[in-house]
């Protein structure tokens, strides 16, 4: 666990071979249980120049769980649990832009969540919290990925709006215009409730979404082969790789408090009376808000 002002532990969650970077050190993989049951998978363990690093397959390795099967609370908690202090989040996504097509990295800044079979809060009946979420994402994690990505050389967009979907099925055609029609700019189903909970957590969090396909609004849709998309989910896999190696070095030597107020979430969130509250609830919330509730 962690408190507002200690240094950064960098958490990705990504694909499964997201870690494989040249020139991670001290790797190791250890299996870490939480009060919310198994995470995807094991964490991987390492540095990078020094900085500390901890990563996730979100599907597990070799792609085993689906988006809505996804134990989300255990994902966060774990992170948290072993001192992870900010998350980057790299995932695929369809586009609703033109200007936005296969093998751009969009540096999400809003989303709109469309998922309904998800637990999408550590709180509940015996300890209530509400987190302020009208900017989902951190600035300063925004400005360290649009830097790297720059360095890299990717075509990218800082700003974006990402609908995230229940899936596992693809939108049909009056949703993909429904929601293009919202203004939004990728479609992704694994970024909601990630990103609620990371807040909740008092966790920096930020997203990149890695277009693979322009959604099924797009004329050309269908003429897609499965080959060239598999070819820009392996060039966006590389891509990601070198985004991570160059931006987790960019996160070191933060000693302060995030200046969005990520690692202070929870200030004011915290609604129970103390007296009211369920004892089982403040154990199982020992990691995600132990630092309100006295036992962090």
């Amino acid at each position: 666990m962690s408190v507002p002002g200690t240094p950064p532990v960098i958490g990705v969650i990504g694909g499964s071979g997201l870690y494989e970077i040249d020139g991670l050190t001290n790797t190791r993989w250890e299996k870490v249980s939480t009060p919310f049951g198994d995470p995807s998978d094991d964490l991987l363990f390492g540095e990078l120049d020094g900085q500390k690093v901890v990563f996730l397959p979100r599907h597990s390795r070799g792609h085993r769980i689906p988006p809505s099967e996804l134990n989300y609370r255990a994902n966060i908690d774990v992170l948290k649990r072993v001192g992870v202090t900010e998350i980057l989040s790299l995932s695929a996504c369809g586009s609703f832009r033109e200007n936005l097509p296969p093998g751009t990295f969009v540096i999400v800044d809003q989303f709109i969540d469309r998922t309904f079979a998800r637990v999408k809060s550590f709180f509940g009946t015996g300890l209530v919290g509400h987190v302020s979420f009208g900017h989902p994402v951190c600035s300063r994690l925004g400005d360290a990925l649009e830097e790297s990505i720059k360095e890299v050389g990717i075509g990218y967009q800082r700003g974006g709006t990402y609908l995230a979907m229940e899936g596992p099925q693809f939108s049909t055609l009056a949703e993909s215009n429904l929601y293009r029609s919202w203004g939004c700019d990728v479609i992704g189903m694994t970024n909601m409730p990630e990103a609620k909970l990371a807040r909740e957590a008092e966790m920096c969090y930020a997203t990149v979404a890695m277009v693979t396909d322009f959604d099924c609004w797009h004329p050309d849709h269908d003429h897609v082969t499965v080959d060239a998309i598999i070819q820009v989910l392996m060039q966006n896999a590389d891509n990601a790789r070198a985004v991570v190696k160059k931006v987790v070095p960019r996160l070191a030597g933060r000693s302060e408090t995030c200046g969005d107020g990520c690692h202070t979430a929870l200030d004011n969130g915290v609604i129970t009376a103390p007296d009211a509250r369920d004892p089982e609830m403040i154990r199982k919330l020992d990691a995600v808000a132990g630092r309100v509730l006295g036992n962090g």
